[in-house]
């Protein structure tokens, strides 16, 4: 797996693949804490560890363990062993939850309403089953003509692994519509086309159809954040991101994510990314990081 990664990302950075579930990332040295919004994909690493951090909990993963993401979370992390002989490779592959939908359906797969929904983010082992489908697809690249016949076998081949493995019902209960877990990720889509406005926790409860107590329950079990942290997150990530970029100053930067204070976004901006909104642009700089 790491040779073929290797060969298909022979430079740093997100390397995008000819099929669209499908990106590879190399890393030739550790890197400090980068922010990002996870989207729902399992995540395998060839070679080299990284750890990610939600709401104060870490998740360290490599050859050994994979990285399973049911939702979209806002996350820090960081490539922790990796270096120019031996770098940190790894596949992400999104999840398309329709698709596991309708697998499930061929399956006839259910999931019982009293199983816990658990949380979005969570370490898997790695199967031999898993693995050897996460290879065959990989391998797809080397044999471009070989895609649009055999990829769609193999990418089924893999969502059917992760159904009937040990994360299996987590991503079972997620496709429910009546399910917690279902009402959670249309709280959360709602959040990221809306962050910058102010939060009406009723109004949220209201449009997923969950008391408000309830919404605040499953919501911190599914994403370990409250809904008013979840949408600061969001807030701070997409403000950073415009500092970086220097498409805007701090003071706009802040009016822009949805904050009515700089002063109350300067405080919670340092709370999250450790520095001053200047001084942390400033280091990332120095450091010649480029987040995305």
């Amino acid at each position: 797996m790491a040779s073929l990664i290797s060969r298909c990302a022979p430079r740093d950075g997100e390397h995008r693949t000819a099929l669209p579930h499908l990106s590879l990332f190399r890393r030739s040295s550790p890197s400090e804490s980068e922010c990002s919004l996870t989207r729902p994909s399992l995540v395998l690493a060839a070679q080299g560890q990284k750890r990610v951090i939600l709401a104060g909990q870490a998740y360290d993963y490599g050859p050994m363990h994979g990285l399973v993401t049911s939702m979209d979370l806002p996350v820090m992390a960081r490539v922790v062993t990796a270096s120019a002989d031996i770098p940190y490779l790894c596949l992400v592959y999104e999840l398309d939850l329709q698709h596991i939908a309708d697998l499930m359906s061929e399956m006839g797969l259910a999931v019982a309403k009293t199983i816990p929904e658990g949380k979005a983010m969570s370490l898997c082992t790695i199967s031999a089953q898993l693995f050897d489908a996460a290879l065959r697809l990989v391998r797809l690249l080397e044999t471009p003509a070989d895609i649009p016949i055999l990829a769609p076998l193999v990418e089924r081949e893999l969502l059917y692994r992760l159904l009937t493995g040990e994360q299996g019902m987590r991503l079972r209960h997620l496709t429910m519509a009546e399910s917690q877990s279902y009402k959670i990720a249309r709280a959360i889509e709602y959040l990221k086309h809306h962050y910058t406005e102010p939060l009406r926790i009723g109004t949220l409860a209201s449009l997923v159809n969950m008391s408000v107590s309830s919404l605040h329950h499953h919501f911190k079990t599914v994403t370990s954040l409250s809904p008013l942290q979840y949408q600061k997150q969001l807030r701070l990530h997409e403000a950073r991101r415009l500092l970086i970029r220097q498409m805007s100053d701090v003071t706009s930067a802040a009016y822009s994510v949805g904050y009515e204070s700089s002063s109350q976004f300067t405080r919670d901006y340092s709370r999250l990314f450790g520095a001053p909104p200047t001084r942390d642009i400033v280091l990332l700089r120095e450091n010649g990081r480029d987040e995305r």
